[in-house]
């Protein structure tokens, strides 16, 4: 049975077909007021690509892409875990400029994944990126574009109570900037997840920055892959979640690895195989633009807007037997 939290006395705000309404409402709402935030054209998107390119993420390193054969090239194609280095690749082919960028519906399988209130065998997602200067290569427009973010989605929270006022989920918009490192300082004896949603339920909502490189205490907060994000240039948005009791991801998201910083992550990940594959090799000859990036859950945005206890309340998914007699036997109505 996949883990389940059963909030006491939950019940939603809205039944299943205004659910459905809503989600529609909010998708084409907040995609507006990001791109209005970012300077973002929508695009088109791979649900699977060629294992050779090296496009397609490993998240962790442990996650197994589903796999198939295509009978009219014999061979191979897996389905994307993300579209982190596709969409760079793509922003150097379509020819955008520094300040534009893009974003697109990114629809993944993930096989492997631990399924609980928050996570499903699928995953659907914003994916942005946009392209940046040597001169915005920081962490000050790092944290104006999770600002950026923020009041998008807070604005998008506001519509949606205008509409359906029976809604009471309450957001800041004020954002707190705390590193991995600061956050280990502050909570030695607490896990990494312990710490978020210690720090999270103070401050409501929050960026943490620098995940992936190891910590003083020998571990990194969170495992990220070495060949997209630059471990000192990216973070998490969180929110707290006042129905789950737990603070509530909404983002993985950063400034992409430039030469140097693929190089040396890399070599920290004992991953220097990867050297060899078309995006790689582009990147180290310099000849991908910078950018910056990242993915917004579609389906945890809608039930943190929509104050929804479970994932599968937005989203067609999978689920085991056990599961969904809990949920039915407790107010939790899964699609």
């Amino acid at each position: 049975m996949s883990k389940v939290i059963l909030p006491k006395g939950y019940k939603t705000a809205l039944g299943m077909y205004d659910t459905q309404t809503a989600i529609g409402l909010l998708k084409r709402t907040f995609e507006e007021r990001l791109c209005l935030a970012l300077n973002l054209k929508r695009v088109s998107a791979p649900l699977f690509v060629d294992p050779t390119t090296g496009l397609n993420d490993d998240l962790s390193g442990v996650e197994r892409p589903v796999k198939f054969d295509l009978k009219e090239t014999g061979k191979d194609a897996v389905v994307v875990h993300s579209l982190a280095k596709w969409k760079r690749m793509a922003l150097a082919v379509y020819g955008f400029s520094a300040g534009e960028g893009l974003y697109t519906d990114m629809n993944a399988i993930r096989r492997d994944e631990e399924m609980d209130n928050l996570h499903s065998v699928y995953t659907d997602q914003w994916d942005w990126e946009k392209i940046i200067t040597p001169e915005t290569r920081n962490i000050d427009y790092l944290k104006k574009v999770v600002q950026g973010i923020v009041g998008a989605i807070c604005d998008t929270l506001d519509f949606l109570k205008c509409r359906y006022p029976q809604l009471d989920t309450e957001l800041c918009r004020t954002v707190s900037f705390i590193t991995s490192q600061e956050l280990e300082d502050m909570y030695p004896n607490l896990s990494s997840k312990e710490r978020e949603n210690a720090y999270t339920k103070e401050h409501k909502t929050v960026f943490i920055m620098q995940i992936g490189d190891k910590l003083k205490s020998g571990e990194p907060h969170d495992s990220r892959a070495p060949d997209y994000d630059d471990w000192s240039l990216n973070g998490d948005i969180l929110f707290w979640n006042d129905i789950l009791g737990c603070a509530f991801e909404i983002s993985s998201m950063g400034i992409r690895v430039d030469e140097k910083a693929l190089d040396e992550q890399l070599n920290k990940a004992n991953a220097n195989e990867r050297r060899t594959l078309p995006f790689h090799k582009a990147l180290l000859a310099g000849e991908l633009p910078l950018t910056m990036g990242g993915g917004i859950g579609q389906s945890r945005l809608s039930m943190l807007l929509l104050g929804k206890a479970h994932i599968g309340e937005v989203q067609v998914s999978l689920w085991d037997e056990e599961t969904k007699r809990v949920c039915k036997e407790n107010g939790i109505v899964l699609l």
